[in-house]
């Protein structure tokens, strides 16, 4: 299932629906400003939080986590000794490790684990400036997580370039 998201969304503060290849509202982005740290929530169409992603504070190395139900889901951080600087690994909670890369920047890349796809994020399936989409592709994968970490890979490569 392909879900279509606007780069408008990495603005904190604001809010931002992300719709199913369908047209039809799939997840709420909830930027919550005034926070200390960088702080988004992603929420179904009923208002329920599915995931917070939050800026790690007080990291050796920039990294962002993602929560659900008030603990930590997975924590993202830039692949050590990777000599591709668009190499980011995603360690869920349980220990499994989730390879993100490609041209973050760009947004064409894509989410694996152990050599399979789990998720493509590509801007080729729209014509739309600064749209993209994240294409789940196991249909048993939770979308929301994985929605979630392309946010927070494009966020910390934005973050980034800047400095």
């Amino acid at each position: 299932m392909k879900y279509l998201v606007r780069d408008k969304i990495l603005a904190v503060g604001d809010d931002y629906w992300i719709e199913d290849e369908y047209g039809r509202h799939a997840f709420l982005v909830d930027g919550k400003a005034l926070r200390l740290r960088d702080t988004l929530e992603l929420k179904d169409p009923d208002g329920r939080i599915l995931a917070v992603l939050r800026q790690k504070m007080l990291s050796l190395r920039d990294a962002m986590t993602i929560e659900r139900d008030d603990r930590v889901l997975a924590t993202i951080r830039r692949k050590r000794l990777s000599l591709l600087r668009n190499h980011f690994r995603v360690t869920l909670v349980e220990g499994t490790v989730l390879d993100v890369s490609g041209r973050i920047l760009d947004r064409e890349f894509t989410v694996e684990y152990e050599g399979e796809l789990l998720a493509h994020i590509s801007r080729q399936w729209f014509h739309v400036r600064d749209t993209y989409a994240v294409n789940v592709v196991r249909e048993d994968a939770d979308a929301a997580l994985l929605i979630a970490m392309a946010v927070c890979v494009i966020r910390m490569a934005e973050r980034e370039r800047e400095h």
